[in-house]
């Protein structure tokens, strides 16, 4: 029955890429420069002494026929295809950073000095880019009263996902989605991750430097200094003794990753994918991108320090573990340094952290008795556990964690909200510290200070009939930990009714905060309900209707939240249901604040929010 409906899911989900591949016919313009010079091709990292290497191609194809429990193709998708197979119905996470003038906040990471991709970027020169459908547009955004759009880059065919901006380049990292091949009766969708780095210091017309193209789905990336590093992941596997391998196409040059070039951990796990790591100049095309190739299983997590990449994949056994390799780097130097495995499985990259040559990381497992329960690992450099914290909130749902230094904070839910506070001074025995209980969670936790943590999550209402809790409005926490041992919530604001929603719940790079100018903005969809068909009172299951979505624009202090405004792009008279003007970005240039989702960036005074300017984005 099960691979029944397996296959009549793969059988709808075929039919829609079809049809969305017939909807996007429309041929798009790609700004390419007249004439540019390739930059050096990629070269392999030198072995890994932690990891073996195949000597041959039939070593690998005995490799996966004796230890890989599927031998076909399967559905193989990275993060990042989620929104294109959202889509289509197949599936269903503020630093600020002073810099020259103008100033300007940049996108919420999580580590200092380690950049994530994201949808909008902004340089030192006040110009934006923003990513919006298949376009990355270029807009001048400084000073407000002289913003508009200088160029676009469009893409045939192509899925942009993700910016990084350097100094006077510009990367975009996206996927390439193709028709499904047939092989031996099986289909395969043909996923590959293009990276293309362009010249904007005249952002009248970029010029392209680089075009990469790497068969498999894109997985993740960060940036440290002028490096960028991505990774891309592809099933491996075998049919009729066929065996594929990845590919990359460098300025249109193919280069085939030899088997000899492919490290593994020798071992036996459901399925195995090509997982590759790229090292990428921005600033120098004549230095060559470098790649290192490890076969591992279903890559699902990554966590990046300044000089190492944490990625974890997960075993599917009734308790579940989690293993990790460790990958440290250094300019484009890469070295799979450790490997180590810990019980339960994480949530997101916030349930890792690296502190002092220890990495922390905290997971979800099941007990014997079919509870879960929330675990904090501690290892060392060699990926061995060196101090644990098992069994804490036994059967609830884990929903966030924030380390800072010696601390770390984790939030569970299941009636009522469990802030705990964790030391970890001593790496060999953490401990709790305090618990604090209240209704609602924080699915989001952000530094204030050292003593402060913001929490953005939902409100609840403990249910009569069972035990758990009826979400309510997104609820914005602000709790002091200056006595570890008794946590205490001291200011809290909730947004809408059973319905609101925010996307920094799921993506924190829609978070704006800074404490130096007492800000705090994050996009909200806005659900109210409707008391007068409720005579008797609202019960707490009730659902809103949506009726507004925009920022929500708050002054933050010690003293709790103040709302300074709102600002949405929906026009009046505009459905509610037109995801396209939602806000999705928030930021800031000098004294104006900026708004931008996929149809239109807005300028208002951070001061109070008086309207200076828009731009249409066509």
């Amino acid at each position: 029955m099960e691979s029944k409906i397996k296959k009549q899911a793969l059988i709808y989900g075929l039919a829609a890429i079809l049809l969305a591949s017939m909807l996007t016919t429309v041929i798009l313009n790609i700004i390419t420069p007249f004439k540019y010079t390739p930059g050096a091709p990629p070269v392999s990292a030198p072995p890994s002494p932690l990891l073996s290497s195949f000597q041959s191609e039939e070593e690998l194809k005995n490799f996966l026929r004796m230890n890989s429990r599927n031998q076909a193709p399967f559905w193989i998708y990275g993060p990042a295809d989620a929104r294109f197979t959202n889509s289509l119905g197949i599936l269903s996470e503020s630093g600020i950073v002073k810099s020259a003038a103008p100033s300007h906040s940049t996108t919420n990471i999580q580590v200092a000095g380690v950049d994530e991709a994201d949808v909008v970027k902004v340089d030192d020169r006040g110009y934006m880019y923003t990513l919006s459908g298949n376009a990355v547009y270029i807009l001048r955004a400084y000073p407000p009263t002289q913003a508009k759009i200088v160029s676009k880059i469009t893409f045939e065919n192509l899925y942009p996902i993700g910016i990084f901006v350097n100094g006077d380049k510009l990367a975009i990292l996206g996927s390439e989605y193709h028709f499904p091949l047939v092989y031996d009766k099986y289909y395969v969708v043909d996923i590959k991750t293009f990276v293309k780095v362009y010249d904007v210091k005249n952002s009248d017309n970029p010029i392209l430097l680089r075009d990469l193209v790497i068969s498999g789905s894109y997985f993740n990336s960060r940036m440290i200094g002028d490096y960028v590093y991505f990774i891309v992941s592809e099933a491996a596997y075998l049919i009729n003794e066929t065996l594929f391998l990845p590919e990359i196409s460098s300025d249109g040059k193919i280069i085939r990753i030899a088997p000899t070039e492919i490290r593994y951990f020798n071992g036996t796990d459901d399925y195995y994918q090509y997982t590759t790591f790229f090292a990428m100049n921005m600033q120098n095309i004549t230095e060559s991108p470098v790649y290192l190739t490890l076969m591992l299983g279903g890559t699902c997590n990554m966590y990046v320090s300044l000089n190492n990449i944490y990625v974890t994949y997960r075993s599917w056994d009734w308790n579940g573990n989690t293993t990790i390799y460790r990958i440290r780097v250094q300019g484009s130097n890469m070295t799979c340094e450790a490997r180590g495995t810990v019980p339960g499985h994480e949530r997101n990259q916030f349930s890792m952290d690296e502190y002092s040559d220890y990495f922390r990381i905290e997971t979800t497992s099941w007990t014997q008795n079919w509870t879960t329960q929330t675990n904090l690992y501690v290892l060392d450099m060699n990926l061995s556990v060196v101090g644990k914290l098992e069994g804490l909130a036994l059967g609830e749902n884990f929903h966030s964690a924030r380390f800072m230094g010696n601390r770390a904070y984790f939030v569970t839910f299941k009636k009522t909200d469990p802030l705990f506070v964790i030391d970890l001074s001593q790496p060999t025995n953490p401990s709790v510290l305090g618990e604090l209980h209240i209704p609602g969670y924080s699915d989001y936790l952000h530094p204030y200070d050292e003593t402060h943590l913001i929490g953005i999550g939902k409100h609840t209402v403990e249910a009569d009939e069972g035990d758990f809790a009826w979400y309510q409005g997104v609820k914005i926490s602000l709790f002091d930990v200056t006595d570890v041992n008794n946590p205490k919530q001291i200011a809290n604001y909730t947004i809408g009714d059973r319905g609101s929603d925010s996307l920094v719940l799921s993506d924190h790079k829609a978070f704006l905060f800074d404490k130096s100018r007492n800000l705090l903005a994050i996009p909200v969809l806005v659900a109210e309900i409707d008391e007068s068909e409720y005579p008797d009172g609202v019960p707490p299951w009730a659902l809103g209707e949506p009726v507004w979505q925009g920022a929500y624009v708050f002054s933050v202090s010690l003293e709790g939240f103040v709302l300074r405004g709102n600002i949405t792009h929906l026009s009046v008279g505009m459905d509610v249901w037109t995801p396209s003007y939602w806000v999705k970005r928030i930021f800031y240039i000098e004294e104006v604040l900026y708004t931008v989702s996929d149809k239109k960036v807005k300028m208002n005074s951070l001061d109070d929010l008086h309207f200076i300017n828009e731009i249409e984005l066509p």
